[in-house]
């Protein structure tokens, strides 16, 4: 019988990561943390821990320091935070909208403490420059949002009415984030949702009455929609309360 020798187990194969590899990597490990502790209350010690690398390492590649870090780290959660508001402009707006707060509520979920502290303020590595991330967050949230109305670029770009008011709606969505976190996320992600684009219409209602951009863009959007979507569905919970003001009409008109 012919004794066949041991063969060792493969060794692992190391493999060096590229520049562009181990940058990903902190920013990976640094998002993990800031997602759910204020930046001013994470090291580059547990930074390092969390991704598995020595503190100089990280001092390579960020040799600004915490604040560096923090600013990369904050331009890549703004430009997934960005994607959450990018829709196909496939069926009805409202429902287009719908999909982008589920994301977008999701984000802010897995990004509590972070979020909070981020858009409240007050942190120590706050910036001029992680300010202009936070806005143009903001404002590129308010152009995909115009973009579901019809009204971003080419030939019909959005007046000043429409898109003050769609910015004003972006600020109303991000403050009850806010205070939804506060609130122990209560109600539930879904009802919450359901209530911002039952707020983005009834804001679209309210500016078309006095601005006729925004009467057209309500009329082209309500040709879009269906009676068992959430447009269909808010005017069949609103007409019988405004039904309830018609004595507030001129006699005339309520003659008529």
């Amino acid at each position: 019988m012919t004794s066949t020798a041991a063969v060792p187990p493969p060794r692992a194969t190391y493999r060096r990561l590229s520049v562009e590899e181990r940058r990903a990597q902190l920013l990976l490990a640094a998002l993990g943390l800031f997602a759910h502790r204020a930046p001013d209350e994470v090291s580059l010690d547990e930074v390092a821990v969390a991704a598995g690398v020595s503190r100089p390492l990280v001092y390579r590649y960020f040799p600004g320091g915490r604040q560096q870090l923090y600013e990369a780290a904050l331009g890549s959660a703004a430009d997934e935070l960005t994607l959450c508001f990018t829709e196909p402009p496939v069926g009805p707006p409202t429902e287009r909208v719908a999909r982008v707060l589920d994301r977008y509520l999701r984000f802010v979920d897995e990004h509590d403490t972070g979020f909070s502290a981020l858009l409240r303020g007050g942190s120590v590595v706050e910036t001029s420059r992680t300010t202009t991330i936070v806005d143009g967050v903001r404002r590129a949230a308010a152009d995909e949002i115009l973009r579901h109305l019809g009204r971003m670029g080419g030939e019909r770009p959005a007046g000043p009415r429409l898109r003050m008011m769609v910015r004003s709606w972006i600020a109303a969505v991000e403050a009850a984030s806010l205070i939804w976190l506060d609130d122990g996320k209560r109600p539930a992600a879904s009802e919450l949702r359901g209530w911002l684009v039952d707020h983005l219409i009834a804001l679209l209602a309210a500016t078309a009455a006095t601005d006729p951009e925004t009467a057209a863009v309500v009329n082209d959007l309500l040709a879009l929609e269906t009676s068992d979507g959430p447009a269909g569905q808010l005017a069949e919970r609103v007409i019988p309360i405004v039904a309830e003001a018609a004595h507030l009409l001129p006699a005339t008109a309520a003659s008529d």
